[in-house]
């Protein structure tokens, strides 16, 4: 299933900077940046419960904000791109 992962992480501070390293280098490991914020994961059901885990670990929920988007198995009919930063198949044949 696709999920889509927002988030906002304050970096007032050098501890907040060091979350958001920390969250986009978790969404990393798990999918493609889309935006500079915003993440699309190719996850099942364990690995999607596994992030959320890992992701709520890291952030301040006084400060921070995470959203998840779950668009299912059935996402290329539901996500449309418009402009710069073509997204790549994470399903598709990888090429070097």
């Amino acid at each position: 299933m696709l999920i889509l992962i927002t988030y906002d992480v304050s970096t007032v501070t050098s501890a907040g900077q060091k979350r958001l390293r920390k969250v986009a280098k978790i969404c990393q490991n798990y999918g493609q940046r889309v935006q500079n914020s915003v993440f699309e994961c190719i996850v099942d059901a364990a690995r999607f419960a596994a992030l959320k885990i890992e992701l709520s670990r890291v952030i301040d929920k006084a400060q921070d904000s995470l959203r998840f988007y779950q668009l299912g198995k059935n996402y290329k009919n539901k996500v449309e791109h418009v402009g710069t930063k073509e997204s790549i198949d994470i399903e598709g044949p990888l090429l070097f």
